[in-house]
């Protein structure tokens, strides 16, 4: 038998499902070569698992999860940052989670795999939060808004087929947003009717934010789906938008919700 025959069979086993091993033993061939048979095999059908290693609709045509994409995206522009350390080609987006909202966190990497499913994201501890990490060399074609500073300091205007998926599931980018950069707070006063003080509470909304793009991205969606809002400056720079009209606060109540 030659070399050659010895290996179609030796492929046509691991095909059947027989093991490295007992394929080795059969025929009496190095463990090392049976392996790398294999994976010679597996890579001329294209069924590596890591032989394309990220989703991008921009480089490969591939199709992205625009509603996981679009809640990503809000999540990114709050409190994600994409980096590429010295000596590396791979971009690494950095997702910072506070620990008070394990369920947060967990929406955030679902919604990481599902944009990048060929990549697996991972949790790193730090205090009093966790960074959901996801290494890819196309994070800037997802991300064209990546840049040097601060993201108040720099554009980060969408571009068109960012904005053309925002425009159809407004609802991801606002609670990525909110998930963010907000909150659901319950504020309460006091009223005193016929000598009898009672306390009323009614929940609402916050956003804070310095970069006036982001701001305006995000009132312009809450336009979009028939929300009011009101804005204020803080001292730090930053502007506060705030939603407390019961209608408006039912509808986000209706799809987005406290942290949890």
């Amino acid at each position: 038998m030659t070399n050659r025959s010895i290996r179609d069979e030796a492929v046509l086993l691991l095909r059947s499902g027989v093991s490295n091993a007992e394929v080795a033993r059969r025929l009496a061939v190095p463990y090392g070569t049976i392996g790398s048979w294999k994976h010679g095999d597996r890579a001329k059908r294209g069924e590596l698992p890591g032989r394309k290693r990220s989703t991008c609709p921009n480089c490969h045509g591939d199709r992205l999860d625009e509603p996981a994409y679009s809640y990503l995206l809000g999540l990114y522009l709050g409190d994600g940052h994409i980096i590429r350390p010295k000596q590396r080609r791979t971009y690494t987006l950095v997702i910072t989670c506070d620990d008070k909202w394990p369920g947060v966190m967990d929406s955030v990497e679902q919604a990481v795999r599902n944009v990048l499913p060929h990549n697996v994201p991972c949790r790193v501890r730090r205090t009093g939060c966790h960074d959901v990490k996801v290494y890819s060399q196309h994070l800037p074609c997802l991300f064209p808004q990546h840049g040097p500073g601060l993201k108040h300091e720099r554009d980060v205007s969408l571009v068109p087929w960012q904005q053309a998926i925002v425009n159809t599931h407004p609802w991801g980018l606002l609670r990525g947003l909110i998930h963010a950069d907000g909150c659901r707070i319950v504020n309460w006063a006091t009223r005193t009717t016929n000598g009898v003080t009672r306390r009323h509470e009614y929940p609402r909304y916050f956003f804070t934010n310095k970069s006036p793009d982001i701001l305006r991205l995000f009132t312009a969606t809450l336009d979009a789906v028939g929300i009011r809002w009101k804005s204020t400056h803080r001292p730090s720079g930053a502007m506060n938008i705030s939603i407390a009209r019961r209608d408006c606060v039912a509808l986000l109540d209706q799809h987005i919700g406290p942290k949890y």
